[in-house]
């Protein structure tokens, strides 16, 4: 079992297990990731997401594929259309998601890290796009997530060189969010999930849309935005955090 989903209580975490490839994500991988997040959203218990995995995050896809599965146009279209499906099923998801990252995570990997929300990596993690080492063009929606986070120039960077950066200048270019001691990650990825399980889902999933339809050139409110504003005020999680702050205790959301 390559992929491996479980649950603990609000926070679900997915975890990429495939060590001897260091986790190299194979056709069929991409084409499980749908099925899985459907169940993450399917289920109201869990209210973020943790993708991570062991010594590494993910080298990438699975090369050794390139000259079976992805071999010639058809089989190279084929194969894109189940990352791109995989990656859009992560970063179209309802719940908050965080990027637990480790060792390597290029290629395949770094675009399942951007799919996610937010990104925390171990100070030992490296990171790179390297389509310009296959003679391969990076899919549209790929390239925007990669430019939201670190903007164009360094897109540029990243995607012309193809070459591999390391954590401190990750978090310099606003790759990842924060950056941690590896002994220390696990911890603190465990505190941010549960913290933002903890908080009003109303308002989480409603700063969510926001920021993604900013993202995607959204300028104004509309009413699908004042809609996300009436369903909070007319939410029991509103309620409930004015008592708490007039009561002078944590809220329980």
């Amino acid at each position: 079992m390559t992929l491996r989903l479980d649950t603990a209580g609000p926070v679900a975490t997915l975890t990429i297990d495939r060590p001897a490839k260091r986790n190299a994500m194979s056709y069929d991988m991409w084409s499980a990731l749908p099925g899985l997040l459907a169940e993450v959203q399917r289920d109201d218990a869990v209210r973020v997401l943790v993708v991570r995995g062991g010594e590494h995050f993910s080298a990438g896809a699975d090369i050794s594929e390139f000259s079976t599965l992805r071999k010639g146009a058809d089989g190279a279209a084929r194969y894109g259309e189940a990352v791109h499906n995989g990656e859009r099923a992560i970063a179209t998801l309802g719940k908050p998601t965080i990027a637990a990252i480790t060792g390597f995570c290029i290629g395949g990997g770094c675009e399942i890290a951007l799919a996610c929300d937010l990104r925390v990596a171990s100070a030992d993690a490296r990171f790179g796009i390297t389509p310009a080492k296959l003679g391969i063009v990076y899919n549209f929606t790929s390239t925007k997530q990669l430019v939201d986070v670190v903007g164009p120039a360094w897109a540029k960077q990243i995607l012309f060189s193809g070459e591999i950066i390391d954590a401190a200048t990750a978090l310099r270019i606003g790759l990842v969010n924060e950056v941690h001691p590896a002994d220390a990650l696990e911890a603190r990825v465990k505190q941010l999930s549960e913290t933002i399980a903890a908080r009003a889902q109303v308002s989480v999933r409603g700063a969510k849309q926001i920021v993604n339809r900013i993202t995607d050139g959204q300028h104004d409110e509309d009413d699908g935005v004042r809609a996300l504003y009436d369903e909070a005020v007319h939410s029991q999680e509103y309620a409930e955090g004015v008592a708490a702050f007039l009561e002078k205790r944590t809220p329980r959301f």
